[in-house]
Formats: structure tokens, C-alpha cells, sequence
């Protein structure tokens, strides 16, 4: 419905629209401005009152022969405000209110005068848990879209920063921003995003960026790695988009969501930037190495121990020094699954009580466990080493991946031998050679297609190039 210029009308309609008299937090008072009645409708907790007060303070002292024929002219001349707009129909102003914009009418103008005086709840801005580095800025985005955004413009100070902003859910409407540098992006890719996200057909994105990637790509959900890098640091957002990247940010989640995003990218850290380049590339080699490991290491070991005359001579200490009472494929999946219940478990602990739970778990799954003779001293060494070396890369997504295959190769390496090794080992390289990034291409990129001058910047850390004024 659009607007009329009867104040009494559009109260009437948007009264019963919104329903006032159900909703505590939405508020309207009604006053007048130069002898018209006007009426402000604002959402309780999103609205800054020092600022209301002093522009309702302005529009009091109005006299009757000043006012203009229409609503513009009135923007123009007495809401001398940083963001006001004029809006025509009520489904537009009821979204912009909402979200926390007010939303003003006169009696005598067709149009509501919006006023963006929000203050959103929000938590200050630190570094995130996940995303930790050893030197570098410790700032993180939060659940707030527009300080998510400032964070990034803060870094790239330049107007090819380009952020548009969608919406996406027929109930939450969740605000979503697309951020890219032009010149630098691809236009295919940034128009299929666009174009998948107005086509969504969903009720709201109540998990947020998990939501939002589900329904942009929906294909080969069950390969286990991941498509998209996610970030909860806005220096690597920045950079991401300044080397080209795009990345959605969504409202309510304290993450970036960086597309297209290759194996080799998601392994990559900030901290392979902050250090000197021969720091960065050991740290970048030896997290490479170490994600290897955790993927091959016990099933390898398991083809060991079921065929001791592969052992080569130099590595004949890795042999059991026990015989095992629980057949060893069984304890490493119990193992598995028992380091997941006590990542969860993590989660969950009060923490007033994490250190004496985990002094507890320690023993229970250290000393005892292998005395009771369900595990051999060696089984719990190995799947200590993958657990611990399991969170040398910030990507939970690619951490189960390995995890996923590791679990498949232990199952085929028990029971087909060593060609169960080989065909468990041909699946998980396959699972990442036969993947594709959202944007269609090679998720091993450079590899395939190969680029011999790109595959060097993946595996060493090369200094940051500069031009002499």
C-alpha cells in the first residue's frame, strides 16, 4: 500500500499491520510540528535517544507558516541528518523499521521520512578464539554487519572498495554484504552470487553463513572439504579482497565467508604474513606437512602392524610393545569418536571447571586406559599426535574433511589390506582433485592447471612487492 497524506490513515493501517498494541518494543508517539500532527514510530533498544531528542527538539520549535508543501523540502530543511530517506509504501518502510531505522510521518505529506538512528547491541570488537596469531592486529568482526564493514573500509582506503548490500529470507530478511574491489574480481562470479541470492526461496538464514553457502551451492554436499574459506579476522578479509577475492558478509555472524577459495587458501594463515619471509614460508611448509600426517599417519600405521615385514629396518621401534587386547582398528575409532565427545564436552564446561575436567580426562585416557588393556600405549601416541596436529590449520571444515577420510582409510586399510590403503589414499586425493570452487574451477589450483609462478607464491613466502618512487 502506498501512503496517503492523512496522518490518521496511515496510523490506522500500520497499527494493525504491525501490530502495536502486541508488540511492547515497538513504540510510536505522536506530537506536532508546526500545528500538523505528526507521529514517530521507532523499535525500543535499537534506537539512540540523545540523537532523537535533540532533532525532536529542532522540529518543535517549527512554526506553522515555515513548513514546506512536501516531504522532501522538509528533509532538506529541518532534518539536517546524516542518513534520511523518503519511502512510499508501507512494505519498504515496515523492513526499514524493522531493522531499526524510525520512521517518521506528517500529517499533510504522502511520504514517511526515515531517519537511521541505531544503535545496535552489540559486543565490542576483539580478537576472535579461532583466528589467533602470534603477531598482528587483534581485532575481529562481531555479530554487527555495519562494524564489520568499517573494519574492512578502515584497511582499504580506497573508492574501488565496492559493498552492496542484499537481503535473503522471507521472515528474518537478514542483510547480507557483498565486498570486492573493482577491477580486480571476477564479474562471473560476483554475478552468480548475486543472482543465486535473490533467487533464494527460504524462510530465514537461522544459521547464519551456513545457511547462506548451502543455498548458493547446493552440489556435491557430500564431498567433505570445504568450498569457501571462512575468516573471522578483517585483515585477512581485506586482503583477500584487495588479491581479487569476494567476501560475503552476513548479518548476526562474526565471520567472513571468502569466495572462490582453493585447498591452498583455506591452509593459508595470517601469520605466514607477519613474520619474515623465511618465517612464514616454515610456517606454511610446516603446516602443509603436518595437515598431511594427520590425514596418512594411522592408517599407514595400521598397514604396518598388519603386515610387520613392510616395517623398514630403521623404523622397527614402531611395533607394538604389548599385545593388543582390542583389535587395533577398533581403538583408533574409538578413539576418534572419544576426542570428538570431549571436544564437545570443551564446549559445553563451565569454565570454573575446565581445568579440573580436563586433569581428569588426561588420566582417565592417559594412564588408566592403557592399563585396563583397552589401548596399546602406542595407539593413544599417534592419535594424541593427529588430535593436537589436527589444530595447526583454523579450518574446522577442512580439520573434519581429514577426519572423514582418515576414518574411511582406517575402515578399507583393516579389511582389504594394503589395497584398502591404496584405494582409501586414491579417494582422498580424488576428493580434492575432482572438487570445484563455487566459481567452477580447479580446487588444487595451481597444480591443476598448473602455474609454475603461482605455485611458488602458495609454497613459499616471497617478500611484498614495491615499486621506487
Amino acid at each position: 500500500m502506498e501512503f496517503s497524506n492523512s496522518l490518521s490513515n496511515n496510523m490506522n493501517y500500520l497499527n494493525t499491520k504491525i501490530d502495536v498494541a502486541g508488540n511492547f518494543d515497538i513504540v510510536y508517539r505522536t506530537f506536532y510540528i508546526g500545528e500538523q500532527e505528526a507521529c514517530l514510530y521507532f523499535i525500543e533498544g535499537f534506537t539512540q535517544s540523545d540523537a532523537w531528542q535533540k532533532i525532536l527538539n529542532s522540529l518543535l520549535s517549527i512554526k506553522a507558516e515555515d513548513m514546506p508543501p512536501d516531504a522532501h523540502e522538509f528533509s532538506k530543511r529541518f532534518l539536517p541528518y546524516g542518513q534520511v530517506g523518503l519511502v512510499k509504501d508501507d512494505v519498504t518502510m515496515i523492513n526499514q523499521l524493522l531493522t531499526g531505522v524510525s520512521c517518521l510521518f506528517v500529517n499533510g505529506y504522502d511520504k514517511c521520512l526515515t531517519v537511521d538512528c541505531r544503535s545496535y547491541p552489540a559486543r565490542s570488537v576483539s580478537e576472535p578464539e579461532k583466528d589467533k596469531v602470534l603477531r598482528g592486529s587483534r581485532d575481529g568482526f562481531v555479530e554487527t554487519l555495519v562494524f564489520n564493514t568499517a573494519l574492512i573500509r578502515r584497511r582499504i582506503r580506497d573508492p574501488k572498495l565496492t559493498i552492496e548490500v542484499m537481503n535473503a529470507g522471507e521472515s528474518s530478511h537478514t542483510d547480507i554484504a557483498i565486498c570486492y574491489f573493482k577491477g580486480r574480481h571476477d564479474e562471473n562470479l560476483l554475478t552468480l552470487i548475486k543472482d543465486r541470492i535473490n533467487k533464494l526461496k527460504v524462510d530465514a538464514l537461522t544459521m547464519n553463513q551456513e545457511s547462506l553457502a548451502e543455498c548458493i551451492y547446493p552440489h556435491k554436499w557430500y564431498n567433505p572439504f570445504p568450498k569457501f574459506k571462512y575468516s573471522e579476522r578483517p585483515d585477512t578479509a581485506a586482503a583477500s579482497i584487495l588479491e581479487g577475492n569476494i567476501v560475503v558478509l552476513v548479518d548476526n555472524s562474526p565471520s567472513a565467508m571468502i569466495l572462490p577459495s582453493s585447498v591452498f587458501d583455506i591452509i593459508e594463515e595470517a601469520d605466514d604474513y607477519y613474520f619474515p619471509p623465511v618465517t612464514g614460508t616454515y610456517l606454511r611448509l610446516s603446516r602443509l606437512v603436518i595437515s598431511i600426517l594427520t590425514l596418512y599417519l594411522t592408517p599407514l600405521w595400521l598397514l604396518f602392524m598388519q603386515n610387520p615385514e613392510m616395517i623398514p629396518s630403521w623404523l622397527q621401534f614402531i611395533r607394538l610393545s604389548e599385545q593388543p587386547q582390542v583389535p587395533l582398528l577398533f581403538q583408533l575409532l574409538i578413539l576418534e569418536f572419544a576426542i570428538d565427545g570431549l571436544r564437545l564436552a570443551a564446549v559445553n564446561t563451565p569454565s570454573m571447571l575446565t581445568t579440573p575436567l580436563s586433569v581428569i580426562a588426561g588420566i582417565v585416557l592417559g594412564e588408566y586406559s592403557v592399563k585396563s588393556g583397552w589401548f596399546n600405549s602406542e595407539t593413544m601416541l599417534y592419535m594424541a599426535f593427529v588430535t593436537i596436529a589436527n589444530y595447526s590449520q583454523s579450518s574446522f571444515e577442512l580439520g573434519y574433511a581429514f577426519k572423514f577420510m582418515r576414518l574411511i582409510m582406517l575402515i578399507t586399510t583393516a579389511l582389504l589390506n594394503f589395497w584398502g590403503f591404496v584405494a582409501g589414499v586414491a579417494l582422498s586425493i580424488g576428493a580434492i582433485v575432482f572438487n570445484k570452487t563455487i566459481a567452477g574451477k580447479s580446487y588444487i589450483y595451481p597444480l591443476v592447471p598448473f602455474h609454475i609462478s603461482e605455485l611458488k607464491k602458495r609454497f613459499f613466502r616471497g617478500r611484498l612487492p614495491h615499486k621506487e618512487k
